[in-house]
Parts: C-alpha cells; sequence; structure tokens
C-alpha cells in the first residue's frame, strides 16, 4: 500500500491531530512501517511452533498469608474515612 498525502490528513483528522509541515516526514515514516510489516508478513513460518512467551518460566504466586497489624489506630490515621475499624472508599464499579 502506498501512504500518500491524503491518507495521512484522512488519519490526522480522525485523530484530532492538527498537522500541516510534518506531513511528508509522517508519510515516509508510515511508508517506512508499511514496508517492514511486508516484509514480516512475507516470512514462512510453516515450521515454527506457537510460543507465548520466550522463555518457559512460569509465573510463582506466594500464597496469601492474613498478618494483623499492631497498631491499626496508627493504620486509620491515613484514612480519609473511616468507620469502625475499616477505611470508607467510594463505591467502584
Amino acid at each position: 500500500m502506498q501512504v500518500d498525502r491524503e491518507v495521512i490528513l484522512h488519519i490526522a483528522k480522525l485523530a484530532c491531530l492538527n498537522i500541516k509541515e510534518e506531513i511528508e516526514e509522517y508519510r515516509k515514516n508510515l511508508q517506512d512501517i508499511l514496508n517492514f510489516a511486508n516484509i514480516i508478513d512475507g516470512v514462512n513460518t510453516d515450521n515454527v511452533s506457537e510460543t507465548v512467551t520466550s522463555t518457559d518460566n512460569v509465573n510463582v504466586f506466594r500464597e496469601d498469608e492474613i498478618k494483623e497489624f499492631a497498631d491499626k489506630d496508627l493504620l486509620l490515621q491515613n484514612a480519609p474515612e473511616k468507620d469502625e475499624n475499616m477505611f470508607v472508599i467510594p463505591k467502584v464499579i
């Protein structure tokens, strides 16, 4: 696909960008990106297995532990709003 001035102006309009002097630079950069995508698209991947990551590492999670905080009043002094021994936060939907 060849990128011309009209394509750049259309993309800029969709993105609410006000560009004037940089049009040729953006055109060249977008054309380079599309040319590279065409090169990648032409790579033969028939004998390449699918991978999710580049390593075999998996997530290692720690067990959840309940820890009692010795001075709850000290902790709650940072709360903008509290009710008994709890932080009051806005409803999150």
